[in-house]
């Protein structure tokens, strides 16, 4: 272990070549390291010597560290801490590494030390090299920073992309699919059901022609009437479910794994919801009600083309009736 003055670069007579070989290669491990070599009295904790730009910024407004102690320039918890580490190196044979944050002179700076432990005169000390890691850690810390706003812009744009592909499906009035994305999954729940042998229920809705107030409300209070209509639609559905504006005049619905009965069932609860919903247009409310064809695949139809002729046989007889009326389609009985 090198003595006080190998460190600095004099020659003690106490000093054998080891040491002085020791000290110098201690020091140019700081210098490669970008960092300065102290050296401390592991008994006293007090330093024998010290790097003049190390105890510069560790008491800048202070006399030199040598001899001094950690208490003369830090917190009792940054002392125990430094007192911990140097114990851990003197335990060991070789170099410990340990890094300490810590408040120096008013700023906060994170130091990389690198302990080894010796002996100077027969006195147990602790030779370290201080490497200021603030620099490096801000820069890490900045880093880190853009890395999550940038993460955070990809999951924003990824967000937006999903929400405006959405969009190009949607209908604007009520909010549910287009045509065109509704005959895609009603096509594929055709493709399924087939396969797995199970059935399931389309459903066609269109308002009744209004009457009273909304007669003459005109197309603004018929595009509220839609909105609501949308709205209850989706509620009344389930995920698997799908719901569509078909045509200007038309909605439709598609019920995954139900048959007639249980469609009925559910289309009945949506009529009613209809018929007792108010809507307001321009200080004024307007009552709307709706008609309902329901079919099922395979009962009432074996193909797509099928399924939805009899929907709609089903809604122009719910019509004929009157309106306000959930009407099924004829089960197909087979010679």
């Amino acid at each position: 272990m090198p003595t006080a003055s190998a460190l600095d670069g004099t020659t003690d007579p106490s000093t054998t070549p080891q040491d002085l070989l020791f000290a110098r290669l201690w020091a140019q491990v700081g210098q490669r390291l970008g960092g300065w070599a102290a050296l401390k009295d592991a008994g006293s904790g007090r330093y024998l010597q010290m790097d003049p730009a190390l105890s510069a910024m560790l008491r800048p407004d202070g006399p030199a560290m040598t001899g001094a102690v950690d208490a003369d320039w830090c917190d009792s918890g940054m002392v125990a801490a430094l007192r911990a580490a140097d114990q851990a190196a003197l335990a060991r044979d070789d170099v410990l590494a340990s890094e300490h944050r810590c408040d120096v002179a008013g700023v906060r700076r994170d130091l990389l030390v690198l302990r080894l432990a010796g002996h100077d005169g027969g006195r147990p000390c602790v030779a370290s090299v201080w490497v200021d890691r603030t620099a490096l850690r801000q820069k890490e810390q900045q880093l880190r920073q853009a890395l999550d706003q940038i993460e955070q812009l990809q999951r924003a744009n990824e967000s937006l992309r999903l929400e405006l592909k959405d969009q190009g499906l949607r209908d604007a009035a009520s909010g549910l699919y287009t045509r065109s994305h509704f005959e895609e999954q009603l096509r594929r729940e055709v493709d399924l059901s087939t396969r797995e042998h199970r059935e399931f229920a389309l459903v066609f809705v269109s308002v009744d022609p209004p009457s009273g107030p909304g007669a003459a409300a005109g197309d603004a209070a018929r595009v509220r009437v839609l909105e609501a209509l949308g709205r209850l639609l989706r509620g009344n559905t389930r995920a698997m479910d799908a719901s569509c504006r078909y045509d200007d005049g038309r909605f439709a619905v598609l019920l995954s794994g139900v048959g007639l009965a249980t469609a009925h069932s559910r289309m009945e609860g949506l009529r009613r919801q209809c018929a007792t919903q108010i809507v307001v247009h321009d200080g004024q409310e307007l009552a709307f009600t709706t008609s309902m064809g329901v079919a099922s695949f395979p009962h009432t139809a074996h193909t797509q083309d099928e399924l939805v002729a009899a929907s709609e046989a089903a809604l122009a007889e719910a019509r004929r009736r009157g309106g306000n009326h959930v009407t099924l389609a004829a089960i197909r009985f087979e010679p």
